[in-house]
């Protein structure tokens, strides 16, 4: 395969998950992910800074459907109900991605380096939601409380999620976990 063929962000994203599983994230290197996918190592880090980066991407496009659907909740819902609206549309997108989700969250949560990456891109999306429902006016303390919860319900509703093989829908679980969490008052 040249390297000039179409979909080599994505046959690389696939490679890796593919090399990761295989012989773990340590032993991978970019260049083997490289090869997997039929591109030279210097298009591989025309996509992605490092190794790791495989992992993550796609943040953006989470980040953009959150950022969408807290804006485009109806005027008078409560600031928690924004909140969910917009772990419902990152779920959502995440769902699209069924097994290599899955597949991806067995890898980082076999490298504790990577486990640590993920809760800083949980630690900014609690950031964005947040800086989301200040933007429709919402004050700086509830803001906070009910991005924290909104993010912890959907966190929550991942491990399920994973747990059992993404075998229910994504959406039923964080549904459950927000329910729960209303009744906590």
């Amino acid at each position: 395969m040249g390297r000039w063929e179409p979909g080599a962000r994505g046959r690389m994203i696939e490679a890796a998950i593919d090399l990761f599983a295989e012989r773990g994230f340590e032993q991978t290197t970019a260049g083997d992910i490289a090869e997997r996918a039929g591109v030279t190592e210097r298009t591989f880090f025309r996509h992605f800074s490092d190794k790791r980066e495989v992992l993550f991407a796609g943040t953006d496009e989470m980040q953009r459907a959150v950022t969408e659907a807290i804006a485009g909740a109806a005027d008078g819902v409560s600031p928690l109900d924004a909140a969910m609206a917009g772990m419902r549309a990152f779920g959502e997108a995440l769902e699209e991605r069924g097994e290599h989700a899955v597949r991806r969250s067995r890898i980082v949560a076999a490298n504790p380096a990577l486990r640590e990456r993920e809760l800083l891109k949980l630690a900014a999306m609690t950031d964005l939601v947040a800086g989301d429902l200040r933007a429709r006016g919402v004050e700086d303390l509830i803001a906070s409380l009910a991005a924290q919860s909104a993010v912890a319900a959907f966190h929550v509703a991942f491990a399920g999620w994973l747990a059992d093989a993404a075998a229910r829908p994504f959406r039923e679980l964080l549904d459950q976990a927000d329910a729960a969490l209303r009744t906590l008052s």
